[in-house]
C-alpha cells in the first residue's frame, strides 16, 4: 500500500526526467509482480500494457538491496515532565551524551525548558528523552 500511496504523488502528464519516468516504471512493474499471485488477470492485462512480450508469470520476484533499507537517522522524542514538546533527527550510532546535547540545544526545547531548572534528563536510546524540570 506504501507503494501505491507514493506513486499517486507523481503526475506522469507533468514528469519530463528521464530517470524519474525509469523508477515509476519500475515501481509499477514491481507492484504488477506483487499482485499478480492475487489478481493474475488484470496484472497480466495490465503487463502487456507495459509493453512485456512474456508473461508477468515468467518475471522475476522483485530483489531487494539489504544495504539500502538500512536507516542512518531515527527520531527521538524529547519530553518536558513527559509530555511531547518536540522530535529530532539524530543518527543511529549516536551517543546517549550527543543526544543529550542535541536535544537540550534544539529551539523547540529551549522554549519549553526557558527559565525553569534541570532536575534529570533520562535518555531511552533509539526510543525518547525526558527532561524532568522544576
Amino acid at each position: 500500500m506504501e507503494l501505491v500511496n507514493l506513486l499517486y504523488q507523481f503526475d506522469l502528464t507533468r514528469e519530463r526526467d528521464e530517470m524519474t519516468l525509469a523508477v515509476i516504471k519500475e515501481a509499477i512493474e514491481a507492484l504488477l509482480v506483487l499482485l499478480s499471485p492475487m489478481a493474475p488477470h488484470i496484472t497480466e492485462e495490465l503487463w502487456e500494457l507495459l509493453g512485456k512480450q512474456e508473461s508477468i508469470l515468467s518475471a522475476s520476484w522483485p530483489a531487494y538491496d539489504a544495504a539500502a533499507i538500512v536507516e542512518e537517522e531515527i527520531v527521538i522524542v524529547v519530553q518536558i515532565n513527559g509530555k511531547l514538546r518536540s522530535r529530532i533527527a539524530v543518527a543511529v550510532d549516536a551517543s546517549e551524551e550527543e543526544i543529550k546535547d542535541r536535544v537540550l540545544a534544539d529551539e523547540k526545547t529551549q522554549k519549553w525548558i526557558e527559565g525553569t531548572s534541570i532536575k534529570k534528563v533520562i535518555v531511552v536510546p533509539h526510543k525518547l528523552v525526558n527532561i524532568v524540570v522544576t
